[in-house]
């Protein structure tokens, strides 16, 4: 996914809990309410390779994904939609008290 300046969006919905006890294992879900969703990626922006995870949705699917990232330390984690040939996104900050990447 190559994406320059997305729009934020209300239509992306992050859900990952406000402290994780063990950054190992952040429980995410995204869903996209933006039609013609093509694509999520998921972003801890602090991480030293912030993307985590990049999924492609073939026409039609579901534009929901449940996973667990790992995260180095307190940061935003973010949202980045493709949908009808432009990018979105949405972002929701997560406290982390110990760190999942050697932290």
């Amino acid at each position: 996914m190559s994406v320059s300046a997305p729009a934020d969006s209300k239509d992306i919905t992050i859900k990952a809990p406000d402290i994780a006890e063990n950054g190992a294992v952040v429980p995410v879900e995204v869903t996209s309410g933006i039609p013609g969703t093509t694509a999520i990626a998921i972003l801890a922006e602090k991480n030293a390779t912030p993307l985590v995870a990049d999924f492609g949705l073939m026409s039609g699917a579901e534009a929901y994904i449940s996973t667990r990232i790992k995260m180095g330390q307190t940061s935003l984690v973010r949202a980045v939609v493709m949908a009808g040939g432009k990018a979105y996104t949405a972002a929701k900050e997560v406290k982390v008290t110990i760190g999942g990447c050697g932290g």
